[in-house]
């Protein structure tokens, strides 16, 4: 399974968990931490990464990685229409399996990295994700690309590195917002940070914000 077909297929197992988030920890802590060994696997591998946000759900029902890439198109395409210079924004759902495999790469990247950045994934929890991700039978290679990313420390500057072109950086930022939570303190730091690090001006923040709200609601 190529990068792209396993980040479409993440994407549209999500599905609404049952756990609650006792310690109000929300993210991966909240969802495993009182509550683990009730259901942990009730969101598939999505949920278990991001298992407090009802946009992971959307993107399920709405087409999974296409919804993503829907997304990134309006606020990108809008942004630079505002900007006097209309685009066609080559997003991860308007182009062929090797472009886009590129993009999915970037993205499964900022995901996982917005998953860490309440600090809160702890080995008990790898331990589940890591089983989650092998039962999707996603492949050796992928298998090892995931861990690898799970190992890595969290550093916006080097997930940013990704970012190539202004349509992967926004779809990175928009999987990152889909990941964390921004009301938290730190998490909403690190979206600032990764935000900066991409190269991502005020105006396209805002409107990839606002793309992301509008897909929540």
């Amino acid at each position: 399974m190529s990068l792209n077909g396993f980040l479409d297929h993440l994407l549209k197992s999500a599905a609404p968990t049952t756990l609650s988030d006792k310690d109000g920890r929300g993210g991966l802590g909240g969802m495993l931490g009182s509550d683990f060994g009730k259901g942990a696997m009730t969101g598939g591998a999505l949920g278990l990464l991001l298992g407090r946000n009802k946009t992971s759900r959307k993107l399920a029902t709405y087409g999974g990685l296409a919804a993503l890439g829907m997304m990134a198109y309006r606020a990108y395409g809008d942004y630079r229409a505002q900007q006097g210079a209309p685009v066609q924004p080559q997003t991860v759902d308007r182009l062929p399996p090797p472009q886009a495999n590129l993009h999915a790469e970037a993205i499964l990247r900022a995901l996982v990295a917005a998953a860490k950045a309440d600090g809160h994934i702890d080995a008990r929890e790898r331990e589940v994700i890591e089983g989650e991700f092998a039962r999707m039978a996603p492949g050796a290679d992928v298998q090892q690309w995931m861990k690898a990313e799970l190992d890595k420390p969290l550093d916006p500057a080097e997930v940013a590195r990704a970012g190539s072109t202004p349509e992967i950086a926004s779809e990175m930022y928009l999987a990152s917002l889909v990941a964390a939570d921004d009301q938290n303190f730190m998490e909403r730091a690190y979206l600032d940070e990764l935000a900066r690090q991409l190269g991502l001006d005020e105006a396209l923040k805002q409107r990839l914000e606002q793309e992301y709200r509008s897909a929540a609601a």
